[in-house]
């Protein structure tokens, strides 16, 4: 049991198996619950970090799971990707999954009228790191899966729908879809999968940049199907089914973890 009260089932699933976890940013991040599951199954793995002061916030985490490498990587600069990958093939050789879980949108930009507070600047930002970001990290990945692998990363309900206030950062999730479609296309002859998962609101440091996401939070899990919070166990879970062996034959998928509120169409307790 995790400190925060989460459960990781203990095992075997990902013994010998080595790779990269990116956007663990705190002890409540999606990328450090399913890292976090992933150890409890024997994964050996490095993760990425962007700055000093991010890195203050991960160490501890890594050194409480076994992580013994922290490699700096900024995902808008080629050079830098180069140096990460670099040395990310220096530690292994070889991969056998990568967790992306990057993202980014101008905090002023997700809040009221998209038409109306999106800049062109705002949007290529988002596009860039929440979208390409993950198509430049497959290009690279694959080249150190010899003997195939998986891809996964998070994407959530607005790219399909429209999320109050999630604007720029939900066209940036559906293109992320998209991009995993075309990825998973092109990399399935490698015997690489490629795949997302699509996590209900949680508290994360993500959620919290969305102008009412509190709230947001609160209604995904009144009106979900099962009428609870989408939970950090069952997002590591669909993770961990991914990345391991049990994956085989699932690619291209968009798999939504949250309580079954994306087939809602009209919440129960509207007035007739």
């Amino acid at each position: 049991m995790a400190e925060d009260g989460w459960v990781f089932p203990k095992g075997e699933l990902m013994k010998g198996k080595k790779g990269l976890v990116m956007g663990v940013a705190n002890d409540k991040s999606i990328a450090w619950g399913i890292a976090s599951q992933l150890a409890a199954q024997g994964a050996e793995m490095a993760f990425s970090y962007l700055g000093e002061s991010l890195l203050r916030r991960v160490e501890p985490l890594a050194t409480s799971i076994g992580v013994k490498h922290l490699i700096e990587c900024d995902v808008t600069s080629d050079d830098s990707m180069d140096a990460a990958f670099a040395k990310l093939k220096d530690i292994y050789g070889e991969i056998d999954f990568v967790i992306h879980s990057v993202a980014f949108a101008n905090k002023n930009e997700l809040q009221g009228s998209f038409v109306e507070n999106t800049t062109r600047e705002g949007f290529l930002l988002a596009l860039n790191v929440s979208a390409f970001s993950f198509v430049d990290v497959s290009r690279r990945a694959a080249e150190l899966m010899p003997n195939g692998g998986s891809l996964v990363t998070l994407t959530y309900l607005g790219a399909e729908r429209v999320i109050p206030n999630y604007n720029t950062m939900g066209v940036a999730k559906a293109a992320l879809e998209a991009s995993t479609r075309y990825i998973a296309r092109d990399l399935g002859p490698k015997g690489i999968r490629v795949n997302a998962i699509s996590a209900g609101a949680m508290r994360t440091l993500s959620l919290a940049g969305i102008s009412g996401g509190r709230g947001l939070h609160a209604k995904s899990g009144q009106f979900s199907l099962m009428k609870q919070e989408t939970s950090m166990e069952g997002v590591a879970g669909a993770a961990l089914w991914l990345a391991s062996d049990l994956g085989f034959s699932t690619t291209g998928e968009v798999v939504h973890v949250d309580a079954g509120f994306h087939v809602v169409g009209l919440p129960e307790d509207l007035e007739a």
